[in-house]
């Protein structure tokens, strides 16, 4: 089968894309990801009566996306592709459930069509038939203030043998949003799709609006926005380290973590008027630059925070009670992380070296890479680890990218309308893994279609996979260590 090849963040006339036949669709997917591919979207745009399909794949080896559209017609049934490729079976779920009723399309031999996001009164929870075996249900109502999930754990004993998850309590719409508000305008939408990753959504919706209308950043805006991207991944890995040590009862390394990530949050506080950087990336460029005042200010905070989380971590990683807790809790092997189509810091504890700011460089990243940091574990440790060095690694890349530039010059450019018949796909690296916005317009410009991918979506199934095998009580700890996001998965 014949894809169309682009990059990320490049647009592409919809005429260039290969409109082919469902079934030659189908057999191309299973060929490409037997050979290293991965799904990367899967979704449906109805049109003329039919559903057209878009599908791409990650080639992350070559650095290049594969692309192709298909159609499928009302009531038609179809082999589903997930009893070829695991790594397919959320994205034919999400089809058949956005779009099953109005198409009455059905993936036959699809073992898991449960509801994704919607029609939950309809979802029906594995069971076990054993006297030795009891529920245990936990929300979605939580005693904190997170937001809304249910987990149902099949047990024996205290030993996990099966966890369900329940999302879609929220089903906010928001892809449909990016249709009614003016695109150009879309940034605090954006903003808003996951409030812990509000610069890494806002990159891929900027990539890509930027893309469509034509607009070229300058370097100046480049290495601003890519700063504001690694302060949210310092912050947020921070928040992370303090959360694990918080609930293994670490109580000095969740104190010292939660203080050096408000000094974090404190810095975007300083250069754009919001600890979260909202307002500070905006269509065309940067709306704040760094004044160098601003920066050596900056530079001085890493500094500090460099200094202080590799001391705690020091102490923490030696500690023989602290290591026990987490060594070899809820593990995911490297073949179950590339089956399951893990993504970011999850997947390269296990092993798997994926990070699109190295596989599909966008931005400053195009001119300088990141090392990318991997582990092989695969358990609560590794994903702890992975973290505490990536937040090293942050804090190097801004120092290193922002000596010797100017960050005030040149931040800001104006942007034309999109073009018409076009298609977008642009993926950013946020701190829980790769977050994916597609674009798609019509005749006159209009957007036909906005579809997101949270990293979330890919890894909620690795968390209830990891838990197997262990204690109920592990539970906790397993979920903080993946960081998922409700509200990223709940669109």
């Amino acid at each position: 089968m014949n894809w169309k090849k682009i990059i990320n963040c490049e647009t592409v006339d919809t005429d260039l894309i290969p409109d082919v036949p469902f079934n030659v669709m189908r057999t191309g997917i299973i060929e490409e990801c037997k050979t290293g591919k991965r799904p990367l979207l899967f979704f449906g745009i109805p049109e003329n009566n039919k559903l057209k399909i878009a599908a791409v794949l990650a080639d992350d080896k070559n650095k290049n996306l594969l692309t192709a559209f298909s159609s499928l017609s009302k009531n038609e049934k179809y082999e589903s592709i997930t009893s070829e490729i695991e790594q397919f079976g959320m994205f034919e779920r999400e089809l058949f459930e956005d779009f099953g009723e109005e198409f009455g399309i059905l993936p036959l031999k699809h073992k898991w069509l449960k509801p994704v996001r919607k029609n939950m009164d309809k979802y029906e929870f594995l069971k076990m038939d054993s006297e030795f075996i009891h529920e245990v249900a936990v929300g979605p109502v939580h005693a904190g203030i997170i937001e809304p999930g249910h987990f149902r754990f099949l047990c024996d004993g205290e030993n996990v043998n099966h966890l369900e998850i329940q999302l879609g309590y929220q089903n906010r719409g928001i892809e449909k949003l990016f249709l009614k508000n003016n695109f150009l305008n879309n940034s605090p939408l954006a903003e808003s799709i996951a409030g812990d990753s509000a610069i890494a959504h806002n990159t891929a919706y900027l990539n890509a609006v930027e893309s469509l209308s034509g607009c070229s950043l300058s370097r100046s805006a480049l290495i601003v926005r890519a700063i504001a991207l690694e302060l949210e991944r310092i912050a947020m890995h921070l928040s992370g380290l303090g959360a694990i040590c918080n609930d293994v009862a670490y109580l000095t390394g969740s104190s010292v973590f939660g203080a050096r990530r408000t000094l974090i949050i404190n810095t975007s506080l300083a250069i754009c008027g919001s600890r979260f950087g909202r307002g500070w990336l905006r269509p065309g460029g940067s709306a704040f630059g760094i004044s160098e005042p601003k920066k050596r200010e900056m530079i001085k905070t890493l500094n500090v925070v460099r200094f202080d989380v590799e001391q705690m971590a020091e102490v923490m990683f030696d500690s023989a009670s602290f290591h026990s807790r987490l060594d070899q809790t809820g593990v995911i092997v490297k073949t179950v992380a590339e089956n399951l189509n893990l993504v970011g810091m999850s997947a390269r504890a296990s092993g798997l070296p994926r990070d699109i700011r190295n596989d599909h460089p966008f931005g400053f990243y195009g001119e300088r890479p990141v090392q990318v940091v991997i582990l092989e574990s695969g358990d609560v440790l590794a994903r702890t680890m992975i973290r505490y060095l990536e937040t090293i690694k942050s804090i190097e890349y801004i120092k290193e990218i922002a000596d010797n530039n100017d960050l005030e010059i040149g931040l800001m450019k104006c942007l034309n309308q999109v073009r018409p018949r076009k298609f977008v796909v642009s993926i950013s690296e946020g701190w829980r893994g790769e977050i994916v916005h597609c674009a798609v317009t019509g005749n006159n410009s209009e957007i036909v279609k906005y579809k997101i991918k949270d990293p979330s979506f890919n890894n909620w199934l690795g968390l209830a996979i990891a838990v197997r095998k262990n204690t109920i009580s592990d539970f906790p700890l397993c979920n903080k260590s993946f960081d998922l996001s409700y509200c990223g998965f709940d669109l």
